[in-house]
């Protein structure tokens, strides 16, 4: 009787219009089309285990039932967030029986990342002995999350978010199942779509809202807003969304687009990131891309940070995008950083050579007597306040680690270092 009743029940829209066929996916074209590397395996009939990474409600179930659909075999569909050893035991002895009577099992395990290192490895014996053909489905990186094991047998296909044209094309099938448009102007057309941010089966589940409004509404961009519910963008806070973010700020930040720095700053707060994190970062950033062409920088950095501590959100957050627009709009140099990094190489390289006598301290006779200190020149006694002596140990070559540009404060650096560089060479001729 409940097989029955449930075959009555209303079905979502999202489940109505879901594709019959490949060919009905949209958005994902560059993968299903004929010459495409899924399109040619379905094509020769030859399916091979697959990982599909890829956001939310772009389509990685649709196509895997389709693909075992297509290719003549069971779908097995499997949720690593409810299964367990027991479950996946039983899906491999229904396959194997499956395969002895001449039918191939496709499974599909939906959130694959949440299984573990050892569940993951009890996969390969039936994936290389074609028990089963997998196909996998994730939202996170699968080279952070799978074992290399796995992913050496199986290709990794990334799916799109659904761009503007394949949300369109979502929301014409939606009005040609109810049979009505839906009840929204232009503008707020545009909105729903936006609203959506590349999830297909959350922008249905707004069409199926909307179509439950009062018979003659007709929303515009505001009227959208209040009506329905929209969601957080998608992120991450301990995944690649995270990383991806940070380094889009990051990059921005040193390629001095400051607007577009902004932009990916305000996406990490509408994400629910934490300021400190994003201070912490700026404060590299400040130190690595900007270092001494800018001075100032990492003082801004510094004082952004603590006016966030005192002030807290919401106010704090304004501290923190000034510093973004200090930080994009000012000079940059990593020759600081390339300095250091070369330095730090040398002194691995050089071992433990010690200082030459000249600059140490000789606080007993003994050390007096073995020449420590012997020869050292007074750098302010000089007529210069630079006696050119040399610093580097006995027996290195002299080098040169930091090289400033000619950008911003390091400009005057420069001339610094080249006034200096000069003296020291007349006092070696002497």
């Amino acid at each position: 009787m409940g097989g029955l009743f449930e075959s009555q029940a209303p079905r979502p829209l999202a489940d109505r219009l879901r594709p019959a066929s490949l060919e009905a996916v949209v958005g994902q074209e560059h993968l299903l089309k004929p010459d495409g590397p899924i399109g040619r395996m379905v094509k020769a009939r030859r399916l091979t285990s697959m990982i599909l990474w890829g956001p939310p409600g772009v389509g990685k179930t649709t196509i895997a039932r389709l693909l075992a659909q297509a290719s003549d075999l069971h779908f097995e569909p499997l949720s690593a967030v409810f299964s367990g050893v027991a479950d996946l035991r039983k899906v491999f002895e229904a396959a194997r029986a499956r395969r002895a009577g001449g039918q191939g099992t496709l499974l599909f395990i939906d959130e694959i990342h949440r299984f573990n290192r050892a569940q993951q490895d009890g996969f390969l014996p039936y994936v290389e002995d074609g028990t089963v053909t997998l196909v996998g489905a994730t939202t996170e990186n699968p080279s952070f999350e799978l074992n290399a094991a796995l992913l050496s047998r199986a290709q990794v296909f990334v799916l799109n978010r659904l761009d503007e044209a394949a949300l369109e094309k979502l929301l014409g099938r939606a009005e040609a199942e109810e049979g009505r448009p839906l009840p929204v102007d232009a503008d707020a057309r545009t909105a729903l779509k936006a609203m959506a941010d590349g999830d297909g089966r959350y922008c249905l589940n707004l069409c199926e809202e909307l179509f439950a409004l009062p018979e003659g509404t007709m929303l515009d961009t505001a009227g959208l807003a209040t009506a329905v519910q929209r969601r957080l963008p998608l992120y991450d806070k301990a995944q690649e969304g995270h990383y991806n973010l940070i380094s889009a700020l990051h990059k921005s930040l040193r390629g001095s687009d400051t607007d577009a720095a902004l932009y990916w700053y305000g996406r990490m707060l509408a994400g629910g990131e934490d300021p400190r994190y994003i201070a912490r970062r700026l404060c590299r950033f400040a130190v690595e891309d900007v270092g001494m062409a800018d001075p100032g920088a990492l003082t801004q950095a510094i004082a952004a940070w603590e006016a966030y501590e005192r002030l807290g959100s919401p106010e704090g957050e304004l501290a923190i995008a000034q510093l973004v627009i200090y930080l994009g709009t000012a000079p940059k140099s990593n020759a600081g950083y390339k300095a250091y990094g070369a330095a730090v190489r040398a002194a691995k390289e050089t071992g433990s050579l010690m200082p030459p006598k000249h600059i140490l301290n000789a606080p007993t006779k003994l050390m007096k007597e073995l020449g420590y200190g012997h020869g050292y020149a007074y750098d302010h006694d000089t007529a210069d306040g630079f006696s050119g002596q040399n610093y580097f140990p006995d027996g290195m070559e002299r080098q040169t680690f930091y090289k400033p540009v000619e950008r911003g404060f390091e400009r005057e650096i420069r001339k610094r270092q080249d006034y200096w560089a000069k003296l020291r060479a007349e006092r070696q001729e002497r």
